[in-house]
């Protein structure tokens, strides 16, 4: 399957199914516990953008936003076996165009090196590696 073949768009949400299907795909079966809330999450979104070939959805981004100060990037998912062909950085590309303008454009990841690379390659800072380190970042979990 070829990149070219491949199509992000905005417009359509998935359905519920298919969020269940590309949520358990990359493993994130905290999600895909309550499909419900998985759908509404989605749905609440200020801006989604998927990629798709044919009608197989292949990958999703979302954005929370005010439109205007801050864009917070949630959930960049690209089925396992496209990883490393370039659909996430189409993906975070496509989903933030919107927000270019906003000031802080913030999200929360894993862990790991590979997310730390990627997006870096973004063009993204963690943190702790920002400026001076006049930042703090807080997150409260749960609930």
């Amino acid at each position: 399957m070829g990149a070219h073949e491949i199509v992000i768009a905005a417009g359509s949400l998935p359905t519920r199914d298919e969020l269940v299907e590309l949520y358990d795909a990359v493993g994130w079966t905290t999600y895909t516990q309550d499909p419900e809330l998985l759908e509404a999450a989605v749905a609440g979104s200020t801006h989604v953008v998927t990629a798709r070939y044919g009608e197989e959805l292949l990958g999703l981004a979302r954005v929370v936003s005010d439109g205007a100060t801050i864009a917070y990037l949630q959930d960049v998912l690209v089925r396992p076996e496209l990883q490393r062909e370039g659909v996430g950085r189409s993906l975070v590309q496509a989903a933030l165009e919107p927000f270019e303008r906003c000031r802080q454009k913030v999200l929360l990841t894993d862990d790991e090196d590979r997310q730390r690379a990627f997006y870096e390659s973004l063009g993204w800072t963690e943190i702790r590696d920002h400026g001076d380190g006049s930042l703090r970042a807080f997150v409260q979990l749960g609930g």
